[in-house]
Formats: C-alpha cells, structure tokens, sequence
C-alpha cells in the first residue's frame, strides 16, 4: 500500500527562551497548521507518533491533547537528531502496513541555550549511549575543552581535510550557502546572508569549525498528515498528495567503529547504506532528485552526506560545493530551507521541518525559494547514536 504526505505545518524555529510559549503551544501551532493544509480535523487521526528528546515522558500526549481528546494511540518517540524523521517512518510503516488510514506525526523541542553536552549524564561519558562513539574519538584525537558535539564533527572534518585536501574554506562555503539560503525562509530561526570570508572570521568552536557553520539549539514544532491512497481517493486530496516514495533507516554497523575514524563514528556509513536502500527499492538514483534536505548539524556533515549519497567521489565534496553544483542553478538544490546550521535545529522537529520543505517545494508552494521544476525529493535525517532515515518524495 502506497502512503502520501497531504498535510504539513511547522512554527517558526526560534532562539531558546526568546518566546513566551511552552512545547504544547508550539506542538498545537505546527499540528493545527498540518491538518488544516489536509482539511482534515484531528478526530480523522488514527495514530500519533510524536517526537521529542529533552521532555518528559508522555510529552507526546500533554502535546497532541492539545489538538483534541479522541483516545487515539500516541507513541513517545526520541532517536536523537533524527527523531522526526523516525516519527514520519512510524506513520509510514502505519499507513503502508494496511494498519491505519490517517496519522499524524508531529515532532517538538523546547531546548535550553548553549551547546549540547553529548549525550553524558552528568558529565561522566561511561555512562552515556554514546560512549562508543566517543571513546572513538579520544582514541585517535584525545578530548578537548570544545563542546562535544562539534568536537566530534570538528575532527571529522580535520581527518576529511588531511585525507582528501578539503579546504576550511570550503566547509565555510556550506555555512555560507545556508545561510543564503534561509533569506528566503520565514521560518528560518536566523535570515542573515554571510561571506565565506566572514564564516571563516567568526568565533571557532573548534577547529575548524566557526559558529557559522554549526547548527544552533532551537525550539520549534513540525508535523505532517500521512494517509492512503484510499484515503486521498475518498477525501479528493490528490492536488496535495505528495508520495512517499522509498524510505530507509539503518543504524551503526561495525563500519561505524573498526576504521577508528571520526567519518565513519558520525554516521556515513549509516547514511551511505540508507541510500542504497531507497534507491534500490524505489528504481530512482540521486540523478533523479532534484532538491534536497540534508543533516547538516556541521558543514562537514553535508559535505560527508555529499558522498554517501552519492552526488560525487569520496573527497570531492569540498570541490562539488565550491562549484555551486548544489545550489540553484546547480544539479541539485541542497537545503533550500537554510538547513540546520540556518533554519535552526530543534531536535524532534528536525526531520519533520524536512518534510515539511520538500512537500512546499514539490507543490510548488515554496515561494521565492521554489526550485524549478522540481518532481523528486530526498530527505537524509542522522542522529549520533546513532540512526540515518533517508526518505524519497515525489509529487
């Protein structure tokens, strides 16, 4: 059974503690939003996975309450960064498993400002579930006083830099794009444009990595309606039908692990198997897409999924974004939305705001961000930890 996205809303993604809302108000924005571009009304929900890391448990229901009281089943739902896209693969395997017809997936953080700590309880990484991933890295970088998180990017890129002869100026070129980008993008927490050269000058969280080009903490909401092809039939909601074409999540094999490298630890490997099996299953290839949302919680992060899903050679990615290959004019349009370095990145939402973007943009519905033309759209979600959901799209 096939399953379509036909309804898709989110908030504006906003800087930590500069609104007055908490993550119901925001959930009950984002899902309002989704179900009135279905026209639908809530009590037509089947089922409601929800996505959230940092609230607590039974979250998901104090937030879909917030859109009505029908008893249907809610699921708490966390899977690190890529918790949205995790919630959007539940009301997928739902609608495509004959389960249900309609379901709501709806993904929220309300986040506290200042870098994430990693993933440790307290401080003691022993304990953490990503402890693997860390102690990786200590092994062949040691631990420095820089936030964990871009730390372990950050010597991703210092390894893709010494292998292949990437250039920090061409990691700032992905902050640089981004932030380009989002201009056009109201939702977008920040709507700054900025130089290579200014990227390059901000304050290093380390190196090389500038603020620029580091994902912010946000808090925001996002959800999408996805239903049947029954129900699309018995609703007339073909001019918003947007179909789910392929969809793939993988988790950390031992490539992750045995290379030692920083690359494999943040998941390309996870990323790159996730693509092979959409486009294996689905009969379409990255030459086939034309727009694209990617992870990139850091610049180095877009440019190692340039190359798991195979947009050029392993150590090209430096050169393909310096080209402008992929921005408009380009083969492809990457982050149109601004991306997470621009747009913001509050985690449970993340992967739905994806969602959310492609389906404007294969509508045509993306304003003056729109990509012409575009018929074919790919979604790449990752969370350390770890877990990769690629996702196929098409109008």
């Amino acid at each position: 059974m096939k399953s379509y996205v036909v309804g898709v809303g989110m908030t504006k993604f906003e800087k930590p503690e500069s609104r007055d809302w908490q993550y119901w108000d925001m959930a009950k924005e984002a899902g309002t939003a989704a179900l009135a571009d279905a026209g639908i009304s809530y009590d037509q929900v089947e089922q409601v996975p929800v996505g959230y890391c940092f609230q607590a448990s039974t979250a998901g229901q104090r937030a879909a309450y917030e859109l009505g009281l029908t008893g249907v089943p809610v699921y708490n739902v966390n899977n690190n960064c890529a918790t949205g896209s995790t919630a959007l693969m539940m009301a997928r395997q739902f609608v495509e498993g004959g389960i249900s017809d309609c379901v709501l997936a709806l993904g929220f953080e309300k986040m506290k400002r200042g870098a994430l700590g990693g993933g440790a309880d307290g401080g003691d990484f022993a304990t953490s579930p990503v402890a693997r991933h860390y102690g990786i890295m200590a092994a062949g970088h040691g631990f420095e006083m820089s936030p964990p998180t871009a730390q372990i990017f950050g010597n991703a890129a210092r390894e893709h830099m010494e292998r292949y002869g990437t250039t920090a100026a061409q990691l700032a070129a992905v902050g640089a794009k981004n932030h380009r980008h989002s201009a056009n993008n109201p939702n977008a927490q920040f709507q700054d444009v900025y130089t290579v050269e200014e990227i390059l000058a901000a304050k290093e969280i380390h190196a090389p990595l500038t603020k620029l080009q580091c994902s912010p903490t946000s808090d925001g909401a996002a959800a999408a309606v996805v239903v049947s092809e029954r129900f699309v039939v018995r609703h007339g909601l073909h001019d918003k039908a947007v179909e789910i074409v392929a969809q793939a999540m993988t988790t950390d094999t031992a490539a992750s692990f045995d290379s030692g490298s920083c690359i494999d630890v943040v998941g390309k490997p996870m990323t790159a198997a996730a693509a092979r099996a959409v486009f294996s299953s689905s009969g379409l290839g990255i030459e086939d897409v034309d727009v694209i949302e990617l992870h990139d919680c850091f610049s180095i992060n877009e440019l190692l999924t340039y190359e798991a899903l195979g947009m050029c050679e392993d150590g090209a990615a430096g050169k393909l974004v310096e080209s402008g290959a992929t921005t408009y004019g380009g083969r492809w349009v990457v982050n149109p939305s601004g991306g997470l370095i621009s747009k913001g990145h509050p985690l449970g939402a993340t992967g739905l705001a994806q969602a959310a973007e492609l389906t404007w943009q294969l509508r045509g519905e993306a304003g003056p961000r729109q990509v012409p033309n575009a018929r074919v759209a790919l979604a790449h979600n990752i969370g350390l930890g770890g877990a990769a959901v690629v996702t196929l799209l098409r109008r």
